[in-house]
């Protein structure tokens, strides 16, 4: 029993280790969430209190750690600190390590991990303006494409049908919706965030990610919609379902895709 603690010693730190690396990159996801949509710079100026503009001292912009040590306020101006930064970083660290948890230090890990924080960082994005910067989907869509020669999960060709598909069945869509009811009812960003989902993901999981977001979108957005007293008509970001849909087949679209044929073929 003792050798085994010790030898579970490694791996427990390798978790750690991923989910503070995690929580690290989605501090940083934090400020391309605030500033990308408005034009700002990534890098320059270093963090600044939103609501007074000083910077943010190193000791005081650890992740999770300094929110909670500050009682969630800025130091200098006691302004609340939004609780989308701790939970920004919260996420971004649970996916790293769940991913370390499947890959270990295997390539895929950091190509999925990559992927996982794209859709992160859109969804925030898209919940804050209703908006899908291009400079994400589509520098997505050909990130996505060049792994797929990197990893034994995803053929190049996959790759390709997936983003023709994503992009193309939400196309279809999209136009026959204004067609019929001539108005919008998928964004431009909806089609290029599908199509980066297929080229990170393929076909099987831009069918997953179409299935999963519809689900979601019924048991979650028309509640919301019922709620605003609009109805229907109540406008809702897709964006988020598509990624919800995406992660979930990372972990569980081969085990669903199993579980269904073998369903079928018993029949």
């Amino acid at each position: 029993m003792t050798q085994a603690l010790v030898e579970s010693i490694p791996l427990v730190g390798g978790q750690f280790i991923a989910f503070m690396l995690g929580c690290i990159f989605g501090s940083f996801y934090n400020v391309v969430i605030y500033r990308l949509p408005s034009g700002q710079s990534i890098v320059r100026p270093a963090s600044r209190c939103t609501a007074c503009g000083n910077a943010i001292a190193p000791y005081d912009n650890i992740p999770l750690i300094s929110y909670l040590l500050l009682g969630g306020k800025c130091r200098q101006c006691k302004e609340s600190i939004s609780l989308r930064y701790p939970l920004v970083e919260v996420l971004s660290g649970l996916l790293a390590l769940l991913l370390f948890r499947r890959y270990g230090l295997h390539p895929q890990f950091p190509i999925e991990f990559f992927f996982c924080s794209l859709l992160l960082i859109v969804t925030m994005i898209d919940i804050d303006t209703f908006l899908i910067p291009d400079i994400l989907s589509l520098s997505g869509i050909v990130a996505g494409f060049a792994l797929s020669f990197f990893t034994p999960r995803l053929l190049w060709w996959e790759s390709l049908l997936g983003i023709i598909l994503g992009g193309g069945i939400f196309y279809l869509i999209a136009a026959g919706f204004a067609l019929v009811r001539h108005k919008e009812g998928l964004g431009g960003g909806d089609i290029k965030l599908l199509a980066m989902i297929g080229a990170f993901i393929g076909w099987k999981g831009v069918a997953f990610t179409i299935f999963a977001s519809s689900i979601a979108g019924t048991i979650i957005a028309l509640p919301l919609m019922l709620r605003s007293g609009k109805g229907l008509g109540s406008a809702l970001p897709f964006g988020p379902f598509l990624a919800l849909g995406a992660v979930c087949y990372i972990f569980w679209g081969e085990m669903f895709y199993h579980w269904y044929f073998s369903y079928l073929l018993g029949m």
